[in-house]
C-alpha cells in the first residue's frame, strides 16, 4: 500500500463513522463517541455496527462491503438512517450521503493498524482514560492537565495517520512543530511503543514550561 493511496480511503470511512455510525447513535443513544476495535473502529451503543477492514458489521451478524453502494443505501441496509449528528459541529467529513463508498482493503487494513496503534500507546499513557474516536477530526483522543494526545488519521495538514500532542495553552521550542502543538507519522515512528515515547515526551515537554 502507498501512502498517497490513502485519503479516498480515509475520506470514505470517515464518512461511514459520521453518516452511519456517530449520527444514527446521536439521534438514537445521545453520544456521537466512536471506539477503536478490532479490524478498525465501531460505536459504544446502539446501534451496534463495527467497520472491520472493508467490510461493516452489524449486531445481527450481516457483513456489508464498504464499496459500490452509496451512505444512504449502506446505512438502510444496516437499519439506520444516515446523516451526520446535527447542531454540534461545523466541520466533519464533507461526505454526503448519496456519494459512492470506496474503501480499499489495503489502506482499510493500515488505519486499522494505526488506531490500534493509537489505542495501545494512549492507555499505556493514561491507564485511568478511555480514548475516544470522534467523528468529527476523525482522530483518536485522550485529555489530561490540558493536553490533548491521540492519532489522527490524517488531514489537510498531514495527509497519512500521524500521532499528537496539543496543549490548549502554546508552547515553543523545536518540539512543537505545528500550530496546534506536535505531529510526528505513525509511519516515521513505527509501533505503539514508539508512539507512546512521542506522546510521553510530549506530556515531559509541555510540563517543562509549566
Amino acid at each position: 500500500m502507498r501512502i498517497e493511496d490513502l485519503p479516498r480511503t480515509r475520506r470514505a470511512l470517515h464518512g461511514v463513522a459520521e453518516l452511519v455510525m456517530a449520527g444514527p447513535q446521536y439521534r438514537l443513544s445521545g453520544t456521537i463517541r466512536l471506539r477503536a476495535a478490532s479490524g478498525g473502529f465501531a460505536t459504544i451503543t446502539a446501534p451496534d455496527l463495527r467497520v472491520d477492514g472493508d467490510t461493516l458489521v452489524t449486531g445481527t451478524g450481516l457483513v456489508l462491503p464498504l464499496r459500490d453502494v452509496t451512505f444512504a443505501a449502506l446505512a438502510e441496509a444496516a437499519g439506520v438512517r444516515a446523516g451526520a449528528p446535527e447542531g454540534l459541529y461545523r466541520d466533519g467529513s464533507g461526505v454526503q450521503s448519496d456519494e459512492v463508498v470506496d474503501v480499499d482493503p489495503a489502506a482499510a487494513e493500515y488505519i486499522a493498524d494505526c488506531l490500534a496503534i493509537g489505542e495501545t500507546a494512549l492507555r499505556h499513557l493514561d491507564p485511568e482514560l478511555t480514548p475516544v474516536l470522534w467523528p468529527e477530526h476523525f482522530d483518536l483522543g485522550i485529555s489530561s492537565d490540558e493536553i490533548n494526545y491521540g492519532v489522527s488519521l490524517g488531514n489537510s495538514e498531514i495527509e497519512e495517520p500521524y500521532a499528537y500532542v496539543g496543549p490548549w495553552q502554546s508552547r515553543e521550542g523545536s518540539f512543537w512543530n505545528m500550530t496546534f502543538g506536535a505531529a510526528r507519522p505513525i509511519s516515521e515512528l513505527g509501533g505503539a511503543d514508539a508512539v507512546t515515547a512521542f506522546l510521553e515526551e510530549g506530556r515531559r515537554q509541555a510540563h517543562d514550561r509549566d
